[in-house]
């Protein structure tokens, strides 16, 4: 007779049940895809976007692509090696923010059919669920 064997939810070999190990490592790919895609961009979306935006001089530019970039590049990484609940918040903080400025400074992103704001909705849920289950 086989016996009953229960599925266990988190492998000892893990320090996270595998689906939210699989949710980390592919928010770890969009922040470091969209780090990659901006700087890629610079002279293209990303340029025009800013444009669209007109809150500041053409020579901002670069430097703001940059630094956004970098930043995203960063949390990228951090939520790789060391995904801790003030990583976790720090992304949450850069997607509310970065949000916030978004549609204080072109709105019309919210209508856009392949949703650049309204993926962030997603983002946050998965950034809350990997919150939650973070260490400290």
């Amino acid at each position: 007779m086989a016996a009953n064997h229960t599925p266990s939810t988190a492998s000892p070999a893990l320090p996270e049940p595998q689906p939210l190990a699989l949710l980390r490592y592919s928010l770890v790919a969009v922040w470091l895809w969209t780090a990659v895609v901006s700087v890629a961009e610079l002279h293209g979306q990303s340029r025009q976007l800013l444009e669209a935006a007109s809150v500041v001089p053409a020579h901002w530019f670069s430097p703001l692509v940059w630094a956004g970039a970098a930043l995203d590049a960063v949390l990228g990484l951090m939520l790789w090696a060391y995904p801790r609940r003030a990583v976790i918040a720090l992304m949450a903080t850069s997607v509310l923010l970065m949000t916030a400025v978004a549609t204080w400074l072109l709105p019309d992103l919210w209508w856009h059919p392949l949703g650049p704001l309204s993926k962030n909705l997603p983002l946050l849920a998965a950034l809350y669920l990997l919150w939650k289950e973070a260490r400290a």
